[in-house]
């Protein structure tokens, strides 16, 4: 469609502004402190934007104000017009990472922040010392849903694909080793079947269920392990493992980041297991961001990085 600049010429462009602050606090006084004007100045905003798209776009309702169909309808296409004109007014083709002043919401599992964290804030204070991470723990059912809200920068982690206008990137690609603790459970490497049935394990689970891919693949032999705990957290496994006799399934890089720092042992997984991808994953309206992408890169280049030992 051709650009009517007449038409376009006659529009506010502050208005879509307000729009989106609207949609965001669904609430006046909010949306106009975010945005830094009046109430007043808010409230007139949204009269003049109601006229506009010849909708009530928000309507009172107990818990505050509720957006319209036609609302909700214009959220994703509005914010995602913001920020290419964010992006095509902010971006500067000599991008300095040392001068950047920039908080980064990034949704993780611990497990990642484990691998990829001291080294990421080790070279952020040494190189960017203005970038501040706000971390949070990532809900794959929800990821969607922040990253369309703005509420997420980037989420890292094991995901399906998106929709369109979600971007993914891997960042590696991993396989799966036994964690245990050879002195209590007296085995060494590899660790055969029957010896790794004989023992209760420990699964790390970010959704809600004692079920896991290693329980899948024993199914298709007809086999079954015991569970002795599920837990969502990585970092506790190690110190369950150290302290009893227990088998932990985990992804390698970790697994061997345990062991080599609380001397625990490793093994091949006796049952055949796919290899994990973990990515990246973000909205498409950052991709030619210029921190955001320096961000994603480095983040590439550090995960590269996170098998080999901490200098």
């Amino acid at each position: 469609m051709a650009i009517d600049h007449v038409d376009l010429a006659r529009l506010d462009l502050n208005l879509l502004v307000a729009l989106d602050a609207l949609l965001q606090e669904r609430n006046v006084t909010r949306a106009a402190a975010r945005i830094g004007i009046g109430q007043s100045a808010m409230s007139a905003s949204l009269a003049r934007l109601r006229r506009l798209f010849d909708d009530e776009l928000l309507t009172r309702a107990p818990d505050g104000m509720r957006p319209t169909p036609r609302a909700i309808a214009l959220a994703e296409p509005l914010r995602g017009v913001l920020r290419g004109v964010q992006a095509l007014v902010h971006r500067d083709e000599h991008f300095d990472p040392a001068t950047l002043e920039r908080t980064f919401i990034v949704s993780l599992p611990d497990s990642l922040e484990i691998l990829l964290g001291p080294r990421l804030i080790a070279h952020l204070r040494a190189h960017a010392p203005g970038v501040r991470l706000l971390l949070r723990s990532v809900e794959a059912v929800r990821i969607l849903d922040e990253l369309d809200a703005d509420r997420v920068d980037l989420a890292l982690g094991l995901f399906s694909r998106g929709q369109v206008h979600h971007k993914q990137r891997l960042l590696y690609r991993d396989s799966y080793v036994v964690l245990f603790n050879a002195e209590l459970v007296g085995l060494a490497a590899p660790i055969g079947l029957e010896d790794y049935l004989r023992f209760p394990h420990v699964l790390t689970s970010l959704r809600e269920t004692a079920h896991g891919v290693v329980d899948d693949a024993l199914a298709l032999i007809g086999r079954a392990r015991v569970l002795a705990v599920t837990t969502p957290r990585f970092l506790v496994v190690p110190s369950l493992v150290r302290a009893a006799p227990l088998l932990a399934t985990m992804h390698a890089r970790l697994a061997t980041s345990f062991a080599g720092a609380l001397g625990l042992s490793t093994s091949p997984v006796p049952v055949p297991l796919d290899d994990v991808a973990v990515s990246m994953l973000w909205h498409a309206s950052y991709d030619n961001d210029p921190a955001h992408r320096w961000l994603r890169n480095l983040l590439v280049h550090l995960a590269g990085e996170s098998s080999a030992p901490a200098e």
